[in-house]
């Protein structure tokens, strides 16, 4: 995938899309357990000019979370990381990972896709649960 209208092109073909402005996209994605989980992927350049594609879902408000946790659980991982980024004027956790397009094709983008919505589900019914506690 070259740019941001191919991988719009790809997922417009299996999901039904809720945003779909210039350089950022949003769906459901199903899960097994009759969930969605949001997703939202963005283009973003660095200062050399490179392109890359962020894949992101929301997991929980970030008000009385510890930051300390969420950064250890950055350095645990190997695909995701955990952002801040406000969601309707409220900062929100969110589950994330950028990819080049040098490196991104549609069988890549379906994996990275099957991974970061589970987890970033996983993590909400866990955070949630911690919540009701």
């Amino acid at each position: 995938m070259r740019n941001f209208e191919e991988v719009r092109s790809h997922l417009s073909g299996k999901y039904a899309l809720t945003t779909s402005e210039p350089y950022l996209v949003s769906f459901d994605l199903p899960l097994g357990n009759r969930r969605l989980q949001g997703m939202y992927l963005t283009e973003l350049e660095d200062e050399h000019g490179h392109r890359f594609l962020r894949i992101s879902s929301p997991i929980a408000p970030f008000e009385g979370r510890d930051a300390g946790r969420c950064l250890r659980f950055n350095w645990e991982q190997r695909t995701g990381y955990l952002a801040i980024s406000d969601l309707d004027g409220t900062p929100y956790l969110h589950l994330c990972e950028n990819c080049r397009y040098a490196l991104l094709d549609e069988a890549e983008l379906d994996r990275m896709i099957g991974e970061i919505g589970p987890l970033a589900d996983q993590l909400e019914q866990a955070i949630t649960a911690g919540d009701a506690h």
